[in-house]
């Protein structure tokens, strides 16, 4: 069973779910030193105790970038207008708040189709969780059964995906998308406790959003190294990535001369200046660097830095609305692309390919959840897949879908 914070104390449920706690150590639950929220400033990890909390999911009805700016502002952190200095939070003691969206909740703001059923429905389309600094005390939870991870299941088969891939090259054919990303889906049962194999995700060399987010019943375990969206001091930046191949000097060599890479990643460039553009003061967005080439454990992979100044009073909500869900994980055009994704994969996407980050005045420090599991109470879950262009062969990927979620697995099992 996952170990979450317990909400049987002076419980206050309103509107969309929401549940505001007192204050209480997040030792509670004899998992402190997992309280490492990805994008988390260093020095808050390891202080941080959970003030207050709201949950979210699509049948609650309502806006979920909406009601996020709005619970934040109501618990001492106004995301209303990015482009302000960073103020403190007025004697409240509220050091900042990790906030997690589905990529379901993104398309829902994207006003994409709804897709396929999700493969772990207890966890959220949005959690907000609002920390302030204060004492911990490490307790340890009564020793379960050891930890056990058994095989993995796939949610479609090589043959399947392949189809797929065939699929979305049809739809480019006809003109309907100039590329997709595809994702697949796996699921293993364990015993034990989840939370130390999520943790060491975290660890993963890249991982800039390396860590761990949990609730009631659900764990979320990250190891993504891609920035959806940052913004510090009204810079607004995005740094997609596009283009894998085997961390070895053959690998690097040829993905730097794959001309197929180079062109899907420059679309998705494209899409996130626009993307960017839709939220920006005109005439400052640019591409700061191009077809970088970086490590991610065993792969190389090609990162682009895109940016742009905030238009006046761009406000979390509005920020959430133009980048989610994330342009290097769905395709251009993008709402196209969603239409042929929830056409053609055969479960949610859940915890990937959404976003999870920290949020504090005047900055927003959101990761892609890639490279991504979570947990429920029976299953961990991974989704891995790539982007397919017109160049796209279907055996590679496969291959490379295979390849992106294999650290993943051994690292969940202690490998």
């Amino acid at each position: 069973m996952v170990h979450g914070k317990s909400t049987e104390r002076m419980r206050k449920v309103g509107p969309y779910g929401v549940e505001t706690l007192p204050t209480v150590c997040a030792a509670d639950s004899g998992l402190a030193a997992l309280v490492d929220v990805p994008g988390a400033p260093a020095a808050c990890r390891g202080a941080l105790t959970e003030r207050a909390r709201l949950h979210w999911s699509r049948g609650d009805g309502g806006d979920p970038a909406a009601l996020a700016e709005e619970f934040l502002a109501a618990h001492g952190l106004p995301l209303r207008d990015l482009t302000r200095p960073a103020t403190p939070g007025h004697g409240t003691g509220v050091c900042g708040a990790a906030l997690y969206l589905s990529a379901g909740a993104g398309a829902l703001l994207a006003g994409a189709p709804t897709g396929a059923p999700e493969p772990a429905p207890v966890l959220p389309d949005l959690a907000v969780v609002v920390y302030q600094h204060g004492p911990t005390r490490v307790t340890r939870p009564d020793a379960g059964p050891p930890w056990w991870l058994g095989e993995w299941v796939e949610s479609w088969t090589p043959g399947q995906h392949a189809a797929a891939v065939d699929a979305v090259r049809a739809a480019i054919g006809r003109g309907d998308v100039y590329q997709a990303s595809i994702v697949g889906h796996a699921a293993a049962p364990y015993t034990g406790d989840p939370l130390p194999a999520l943790s060491r995700l975290g660890a993963l060399p890249g991982a800039r959003y390396g860590g761990v987010l949990t609730g009631d019943g659900w764990a979320i375990g990250c190891a993504s190294p891609e920035t959806l969206v940052e913004v510090t001091d009204g810079q607004v930046i995005t740094r997609p990535i596009k283009g894998t191949r085997p961390a070895t000097a053959t690998g690097r060599a040829e993905l730097l001369a794959s001309a197929k890479e180079r062109a899907e990643h420059i679309m998705i460039v494209d899409l996130e200046r626009n993307d960017l553009a839709r939220i920006a003061r005109t005439g400052t967005v640019t591409v700061d660097e191009l077809f970088a080439v970086r490590r991610w454990c065993d792969l190389w992979q090609a990162e682009s830095t895109v940016r742009a100044a905030a238009a006046d009073g761009l406000g979390l909500a509005d920020l959430l609305r133009a980048t989610c869900p994330g342009g290097s994980v769905t395709g251009a055009p993008k709402l196209a692309a969603l239409t042929q994704i929830s056409a053609l994969e055969p479960v949610g996407r859940g915890a990937s390919m959404g976003a999870l980050g920290w949020v504090a005045p005047g900055h927003v420090d959101l990761g892609l959840t890639i490279r991504t599991a979570a947990a429920d109470g029976q299953r961990l879950h991974t989704w891995a897949g790539g982007g397919i262009t017109w160049d796209s062969d279907a055996r590679a990927e496969v291959a490379e879908a295979a390849a992106k979620t294999t650290p993943i697995r051994a690292t969940l099992a202690g490998r």
